[in-house]
């Protein structure tokens, strides 16, 4: 039994075992290991870099988006201009017919010969003006009857085929290749 006073007794401790300890010569040719590399120095040096490529793709992205907006933009105003303003070429080339016309009828002692001289000057700057807008006549006369670009007012008993424009009596305009107005016709009958 132990004594009140008496330090407590240490608990024996197993001998050690006999563990070879190398000589200093073969220390010297041992390279001591290294310590496993930290991974979180390099994860951070690889979350910064692709934080600031997310950051510079996304200002790249805001300014194309912005960009592509300031062209939509432009490109509907250019297409708001063109609308208003189709007629302008074309309104230009009629000023001259009409002011042909206003000084035909502001001849009072005019003969019919300068009268008739004067309208066919007008007719002619007029034609040069549908021509420059291209704007062309159809007149179909003996041409196969067609529904998209004429109008058949009537049916006629004629010695050409069914089908055929006989009479134009009104004749039709296109724009390129868009019908103004079709031509009024009169169209052959079939045989029957």
């Amino acid at each position: 039994m132990q004594r009140p006073d008496s330090p407590p007794e240490a608990p024996a401790v197993p001998p050690l075992p006999d563990v070879p300890v190398p000589s200093p010569e073969r220390m010297a040719d041992r390279v001591p290991e290294a310590p496993p590399a930290d991974p979180a120095p390099d994860l951070d040096a690889l979350l910064r870099r692709a934080e600031e490529e997310v950051a510079g793709l996304k200002d790249a992205w805001l300014r194309a988006r912005a960009e592509l907006e300031n062209v939509r933009k432009v490109a509907a105003a250019d297409v708001a201009k063109a609308h208003r303003y189709a007629a302008e070429k074309f309104a230009g080339d009629l000023l001259p017919v009409k002011d042909a016309l206003e000084q035909t009828l502001a001849a009072a002692s005019a003969s019919p010969e300068q009268l008739r001289a004067g309208v066919e000057l007008t007719l002619k700057q007029l034609r040069s003006a549908f021509e420059r807008a291209q704007v062309a006549e159809v007149d179909p006369t003996g041409q196969k009857f067609d529904p998209h670009r004429h109008q058949a007012m009537q049916m006629v008993d004629a010695d050409l085929p069914p089908n055929t424009v006989v009479q134009v009596f009104q004749k039709g305009y296109v724009l390129h290749d868009r019908v103004l107005r079709p031509a009024m016709v009169a169209v052959a009958k079939g045989a029957g």
